[in-house]
């Protein structure tokens, strides 16, 4: 049976409210993924103050000139924001630490840009607050995702730091018994007494002594003083 010329013009008729319809779809996803990610940012600068259990929809709402509503139609829970806000942590630390590092030469050079990198970040953390740090405290006895979403951020940058280490081994920087675990501990160490010391307790030249025993530490594990 032949088609109609009536049914022949309301197919690309069809057709074009369909394409309309889809690009529709398109910008208010776009658009919803936007607002989602300025919640994210709002939420994590919030966090640096009042902690991750510090964070509530209703003040997030206030603080976006939104809806209680309209945030949580963006999240199921309190508890998927928390873990956003987390990802979100780890992302801006993986890009100032993590990534620049890596246009250093491998092997110590790449280590150094590691904690050197870090200490930029501190720097700055010192005054804002550490997410990774504040919800060690908030979620250390208290199993569940959040904790499970901290817990695997900190993993995942010391074992990037433990292979640096290793590859510095490798490379005939370090020595090549040395305890690269323990090596990957004492860094770690120093940056948590660095915030200690500078932001709970504001002692001055905090991060002078940080930065001399990360040389002691260099110094102890390297190649040259093995061969002495």
């Amino acid at each position: 049976m032949s088609v109609s010329p009536l049914h022949r013009k309301a197919v690309p008729a069809a057709s074009g409210e369909v394409q309309r319809a889809l690009g529709a779809e398109g910008r208010s996803s776009h658009k919803g993924q936007q607002t989602k990610a300025a919640i994210i940012d709002a939420a994590l600068r919030l966090a640096t103050q009042v902690g991750l259990e510090g964070l509530s929809i209703g003040a997030l709402a206030e603080l976006m000139h939104m809806s209680k509503s309209g945030v949580f139609a963006h999240f199921g829970s309190r508890e998927d924001l928390q873990i956003s806000v987390v990802h979100e942590y780890f992302h801006q630390f993986e890009q100032e630490v993590f990534y620049p590092a890596l246009s250093a030469q491998r092997g110590l050079p790449r280590v150094e840009a590691l904690f050197g990198n870090w200490m930029k970040r501190v720097a700055v953390e010192i005054q804002s607050g550490c997410i990774f740090i504040s919800g060690a405290v908030e979620f250390d006895d208290r199993p569940g995702p959040v904790r499970d979403a901290l817990s695997t951020s900190v993993k995942t940058w010391l074992g990037a730091m433990h292979r640096a280490v290793m590859q510095a081994q490798q490379e005939g920087h370090l020595h090549p018994e040395a305890d690269a675990h323990q090596m990957a501990f004492e860094i770690h160490g120093l940056i948590l007494a660095l915030h200690y010391e500078a932001r709970f307790l504001n002692n001055p030249g905090s991060v002078a002594r940080a930065n001399t025993g990360f040389a002691h530490i260099l110094s102890r594990y390297g190649a040259r003083a093995a061969a002495h």
